[in-house]
């Protein structure tokens, strides 16, 4: 097995897998609260885990992660943070939800985009959001 495989086991800064899935999990059910995101929705941009995980999830918040459900968890935070950088709380959630005509989105809403519900999509509007904070 190479050195990078082992990468994922390894605990954030003294974190365990649970304690960051349990932090993941608290501020992505607040976000998709405010960006006024269904069930269905949330559940796309998770991953698409069953619809009783899911619902495991909101309520407990505790839960093992995979390395997908965490790095998703990681674009959503990161986009999060960047659009309050970028934008007033009012205008991150229009640009959101707003037709964006760059090649990127080509016509799509940023968050239809994402709903797409591939892992890239959420990677591609993350890239985005750095390269617009310069």
């Amino acid at each position: 097995m190479k050195i990078a495989d082992h990468r994922a086991d390894i605990p954030a800064a003294g974190y365990t897998p649970a304690d960051m899935a349990e932090a993941g999990l608290t501020a992505f059910f607040s976000i998709a609260e405010e960006w006024g995101l269904d069930s269905e929705q949330q559940r796309t941009l998770l991953g698409s885990p069953g619809r009783s995980t899911f619902f495991e999830w909101k309520k407990r918040k505790k839960a093992h992660l995979s390395r997908d459900t965490l790095d998703r968890l990681s674009y959503l935070l990161g986009i999060y943070k960047a659009v309050h950088i970028l934008f007033s709380d009012a205008t991150a959630i229009r640009w959101l939800h707003n037709p964006n005509s760059d090649t990127l989105f080509n016509g799509k809403t940023p968050l239809e985009y994402m709903l797409s519900g591939q892992l890239v999509a959420l990677a591609d509007v993350r890239r985005y959001l750095d390269w617009a904070r310069g």
